[in-house]
């Protein structure tokens, strides 16, 4: 015996080994969890953060180009107009004093009243005869822009754009130049120079850097004035040789922009590190978008941060709640599989300790043996007295199902057959009258509502048997208008009190048209007895289409319902009306449900309001 106990006692000690070891492997699970929830959960902020900012920042760099390209259409109609001007073909042709004077004073005006920086004339020599700015210290007259390239392809193809800065302004511009005259004998060329000051402080006021690079890389228009003439990558030797050669950007260095670690995420979109004037090194997206008709490319900054941080904080978060929930449940199944082992060692346990009991006391079970027979007879006694009881409380319960499901259907076929009983007394009366089409009418309203009876048992008796009908889509106007017909003949002479605004035939919900009617009829009747001897009773319906779905209020002006009756108003048997069976408003309640629709009220001195939901088709 002492045996047993020790194996009992080595088994409740393995449970217990077991147990620790598999809570042990649980904190190993949710450390290893824990790490890979936090890499894969900050990865996930990151690539979604990273996908929004880069959508708002294609959206904002579309709206900067469309904003380029309409600074950029004003002034290049202006060199085609003045190329056929006859001021500047005079002046051009016969370089006199006073025709270029004149012209120099109609640049003058002219330019003022558009939004190019300055207008001038050159000849075919390269030497400039006019400009908008002749009086200035800085006048472009009589300066030679031969080596210009604006100059050179104007002169051979007609048009030319060209940035670059001005020799004599020393201020960055876009010049627009077109040839005066046919190509076999050019005159010379107009050209227009357009700056982009109040495009880049524009710019400057977003807070995100944009800038225009050339096909070279070199930026043209900036937001951030330092990195003007700088270029996105470094330029090859021989390319930066000829633009420093072509005086394009004066002495600018045309150093790299402080960009690093660039990696590329999409095309025309990649991540780099890039420090900015005034702020530390930081991390941001460049998304590159073409400007149509120019053979410039819009660069635009967005900074990952704060947006990163709370993107990968809040999907982090996320992760780890759901981690913490989905080990929190799995320590509960693990608990209870080792309580339930536990359990079973301590029940081996007792056992094996009764049956040492037992083997020992052998003699004494021995001797009360007759004893033992006795209660076993008792306890068979006592059993069957409970099986009895059981019989009988299975009874008196089927009986309780029976009582209640007799008074529903009461219930539910009371409007029914008070409606055959006034159309069989009507067709008496037209009988008497010899009227036989109006007889013909009631007989067969009377074998609709037969029908409708007969409808009525099959659903309770398919509710009883399969359950509840499923949904379906009902017009709600044919459910409205079933109700008030069944309640019409009981209520003859009251039925103006209803002041029902029919939805239109549109207005579908989710039910079965039978269940709802006597829903809508116990809430009409109810409504209409509340009015019964009263002045001026009303009876409002009204329909009102929600998000949610469709509500229905049946609102009276009556005397309203007792508080004492309203806690209970959808408690079965409680009723307030002498003959009523308190089931209304239980059944209605239960229909609706059914169909995931609610009812609700609202009662006091001005009278009582019911609401009731339906889900819409």
């Amino acid at each position: 015996m002492p045996d047993a106990a020790s194996t009992a006692g080595s088994a409740i000690a393995d449970v217990q080994r077991r147990a620790q070891a598999a809570w042990q492997w649980l904190v190993i699970v949710f450390v290893v969890a824990a790490i890979f929830t936090a890499y894969a959960s900050r990865e996930y902020g990151r690539s979604a953060a990273v996908a929004d900012l880069m959508e708002q920042g294609r959206t904002e760099a579309i709206l900067k180009v469309a904003l380029l390209r309409a600074v950029l259409e004003r002034p290049r109609a202006l060199p085609l107009v003045l190329s056929e001007d006859r001021d500047i073909t005079d002046a051009l042709a016969t370089k006199s004093i006073a025709d270029i004077d004149r012209l120099n004073r109609k640049l003058e005006e002219l330019v003022k009243g558009t939004k190019a920086a300055v207008i001038y004339v050159i000849g075919t020599d390269g030497i400039a005869i006019a400009s908008s700015n002749w009086r200035e210290p800085t006048s472009f007259v009589g300066n030679d822009y031969s080596f210009r390239e604006y100059f050179r392809l104007a002169m051979a193809s007609g048009v030319a754009e060209h940035f670059a800065l001005g020799n004599v302004s020393k201020r960055p511009g876009l010049y627009i130049s077109r040839r005066v005259g046919p190509a076999a004998e050019p005159l010379g060329v107009v050209v227009v120079k357009m700056e982009f000051d109040q495009l880049e402080a524009d710019w400057s006021d977003t807070g995100r850097p944009a800038f225009i690079v050339d096909r070279n890389g070199v930026v043209l228009i900036t937001s951030i004035a330092s990195w003007r003439f700088m270029t996105l990558q470094p330029l090859p030797a021989v390319r930066l040789a000829e633009i420093r050669h072509s005086l394009q950007f004066g002495a600018a260095p045309l150093q790299p922009l402080p960009f690093v670690d660039q990696q590329v995420l999409s095309p025309g979109v990649a991540e780099v590190r890039a420090i900015l004037p005034g702020t530390r090194e930081d991390s941001y997206l460049r998304l590159a978008t073409p400007v149509p008709t120019t053979p410039w490319t819009l660069q635009y900054l967005v900074r990952l941060e704060p947006a990163l941080g709370i993107s990968m904080s809040r999907s982090m978060l996320i992760a780890f709640a759901a981690l913490i929930i989905a080990f929190l449940l799995i320590a509960a199944v693990l608990w209870r599989r080792q309580a339930a082992a536990m359990r079973l060692a301590v029940a081996s346990q007792a056992k094996e300790e009764l049956e040492r009991r037992v083997l020992e006391r052998t003699e004494d079970l021995s001797r009360a043996r007759d004893r033992l027979q006795v209660e076993i007879a008792e306890h068979r006694s006592t059993e069957a007295r409970l099986q009895g009881v059981q019989q009988e409380l299975v009874a008196a319960n089927r009986l309780a199902i029976l009582g209640q499901v007799a008074a529903g259907v009461a219930h539910e076929i009371n409007q029914p057959v008070a409606t055959i009983r006034a159309y069989a007394d009507n067709a008496r009366v037209f009988l008497e009258r010899r009227q036989t089409a109006p007889v013909a009418e009631n007989l067969a309203s009377i074998a609709a509502l037969t029908e409708r009876i007969g409808a009525i048992t099959d659903e309770l008796k398919a509710f009883a048997r399969k359950g509840r009908s499923a949904p379906e889509p009902i017009v709600l106007a044919d459910v409205i208008t079933g109700a008030v017909v069944l309640l019409r003949s009981r209520f003859a002479g009251r039925m103006e009190a209803l002041d029902i605004a029919s939805p239109s035939p549109e207005v579908k919900v989710l039910g079965n048209r039978l269940r709802l009617e006597q829903v809508f009829i116990n809430l009409f009747q109810n409504a209409l007895e509340a009015l019964e001897g009263r002045e001026g009773g009303r009876v409002e319906v009204r329909v009102q289409q929600t998000p949610a779905g469709v509500n229905i209020t049946v609102a009276d002006n009556g005397p309203g319902i007792s508080p004492d009756v309203l806690d209970v108003l959808f408690t079965p048997f409680n009723t307030s009306k002498e003959r009523g069976l308190g089931l209304g408003l239980v059944i209605s309640k239960e229909i609706l449900a059914d169909y995931g629709g609610t009812i609700a009220v609202k009662s006091g001195a001005e009278g009582t309001t019911f609401t009731v939901g339906l889900k819409r088709a």
